[in-house]
């Protein structure tokens, strides 16, 4: 097989990395290979940073509001509680940047935030709701109602049941009766004739 060379693919992705290090120090925009670990080791710390960059500037208004807030006599958790039971929907960028070139106007808001009456609490119910589809829940039913039929069918065969083993039963104890009632009989029978016969041979 002949030898294929890959020389316009390589050198265009070689190319590429070394246009994202252009600036590098050093080797690190000449050289492809250090140039390629440092281009990957960037690029997690870009991804990492722009999540980190929101919380970053958060903070940044969020102190910003506070030293207003501490200026126009209010601590900064009361007056974010202000504004939210006054309904005044006011992100923390914009109160940042009323902060900073717009000190009437926020003191304005300090007022609001003030005279703002606490709202009522509202207890919270928490429902839980089953889904359950129509032949689930018709399926449970006819369970349900087999259930109940079975006691009930059950007392009934005991019932006529009861009459037919109770007939032997009484049949056996007054055969048993008779059977008592003959050897009583003929017990006695014996004990007059062996009397009779003593009183004879005296």
């Amino acid at each position: 097989m002949p030898r294929v060379k890959g020389g316009y693919t390589t050198r265009r992705r070689r190319k590429a990395v070394l246009k994202m290090a252009k600036g590098y120090y050093g080797s690190k925009h000449t050289i492809y290979r250090t140039a390629h670990e440092q281009v990957m080791r960037s690029l997690r710390y870009a991804f990492r940073d722009r999540k980190a960059r929101k919380r970053e500037f958060r903070k940044l208004w969020i102190t910003r509001i506070n030293a207003a807030c501490q200026l126009n006599g209010i601590k900064y958790n009361q007056f974010i509680n202000g504004l939210a039971n006054a309904d005044v929907v006011i992100n923390r960028k914009m109160l940042a940047e009323m902060a900073v070139n717009d000190a009437e106007g926020f003191a304005k808001l300090v007022e609001v935030a003030k005279n703002a009456k606490p709202k009522a609490k509202v207890e919270e119910k928490v429902v839980v709701l089953t889904t359950e589809s129509k032949e689930v829940k018709a399926a449970k039913a006819a369970e349900a109602q087999k259930a109940e039929k079975k006691p009930a069918k059950k007392a009934a065969a005991k019932k006529a049941e009861a009459p037919a083993e109770e007939a032997p039963k009484a049949e056996k104890k007054t055969a048993a009766k008779k059977t008592t009632a003959a050897k009583t009989t003929t017990a006695k029978k014996t004990t007059t004739k062996k009397t009779a016969a003593k009183k004879d041979a005296e």
